[in-house]
């Protein structure tokens, strides 16, 4: 038929989209089934910096951390494997897996663990936890696994045969210049086949929205857009599709044109403003939304229009 128009052949990707798209109202696939199809099909074009984790939300430690710092991180980051740096982030060295982590405290002799297990298995008095060195560094352990290392256009496909191939679920991206620009697991990777993956602690990990009164919500930056849609019940998805943005601080950043600093109220859309609580030179770290005829907070907050916008110039609250 499309032969018959002068139409190239078509693919048999497109005869699969096709087919999916056709059989969107009858019983062939689960709506599930279909947007994993799709997922699939659209693999190819999804790169490394599409799926990773941004630098400023890495969750690392360093080489020279004592056991104890280790094993308190491992606790409330709620990750198995950490990437592990020199002096900075830019000088990786490699990931700590959290069972080579056990297995070391479990059977190292100087730590006496398996002595004591030994002689008392039903109980541990808490005077003998002191004798565990978890004072002794990381990189003494010796318990450092390699990372992958992939460019920010690589595509995902091939990163997560590289994983495979590899045995290896941690990948760090780094740019040109050759900089840490972000993080990779295959999780990641997977989640852009299959949607989110949650686990026991991703629900009380997801970054937080609490309502504040008067139709005012304190929000995590790093909360996704569609939750805080959901919470408060504006839809900021059209917005954030021009800007190419996620997150509710990184739709905040695109409409001032910058990182705003802390205590700047920056005109959002519709009849919301956003008032920055805290943040750092890099990043915007919490937000509270507000209705835009809400009473300002009397101090040093600036209102800030969007980036091109009427008025230029910030303007300050009104004096009373």
């Amino acid at each position: 038929m499309r032969a018959m128009f002068g139409m190239a052949p078509a693919s048999v990707r497109d005869d699969i989209e096709d087919a999916l798209d056709g059989a969107a109202n009858d019983a062939d696939f689960t709506a599930q089934e279909r947007a994993i199809l799709k997922n699939v099909l659209g693999l190819h074009d999804v790169r490394v910096a599409d799926v990773m984790v941004p630098r400023a939300d890495i969750i690392s430690v360093s080489a020279e951390a004592s056991l104890g710092e280790l094993l308190a991180l491992f606790r409330t980051a709620g990750h198995s494997r950490l990437p592990v740096y020199g002096e900075t982030l830019d000088d990786p060295r490699g990931m700590v897996h959290i069972r080579d982590f056990v297995d070391f405290l479990a059977s190292e002799p100087s730590f006496g663990l398996v002595e004591r297990a030994t002689a008392d298995p039903t109980h541990q008095k808490a005077a003998e936890i002191p004798e565990l060195r978890m004072d002794m560094p990381l990189s003494a352990a010796h318990i450092l696994r390699p990372v992958l290392f992939a460019p920010p256009s690589m595509p995902a496909l091939d990163l997560l045969v590289k994983m495979q191939a590899s045995h290896t679920h941690m990948a760090l991206v780094i740019d040109e210049y050759g900089g840490t620009d972000g993080l990779v697991s295959i999780e990641d990777v997977v989640e852009a086949i299959v949607g989110d993956i949650e686990d026991e602690h991703d629900e009380e990990d997801r970054p937080g929205i609490a309502a504040a009164g008067d139709g005012a919500f304190i929000v995590e930056a790093r909360a996704s857009l569609e939750d805080v849609s959901e919470a408060v019940g504006f839809d900021f998805s059209a917005l954030a599709d021009a800007e190419d943005v996620d997150t509710i601080g990184g739709l905040l950043t695109a409409v001032a044109g910058r990182v705003p600093g802390r205590g700047e109220i920056v005109a959002g859309p519709g009849e919301f403003e956003f008032e920055v609580l805290d943040a750092d030179p890099r990043r915007i770290k919490r937000v509270k939304i507000q209705p835009r005829a809400a009473p300002l907070r009397r101090g040093p907050a600036a209102r800030v229009e969007p980036e091109g916008g009427a008025g230029a110039e910030p303007r300050r609250p009104p004096d009373h």
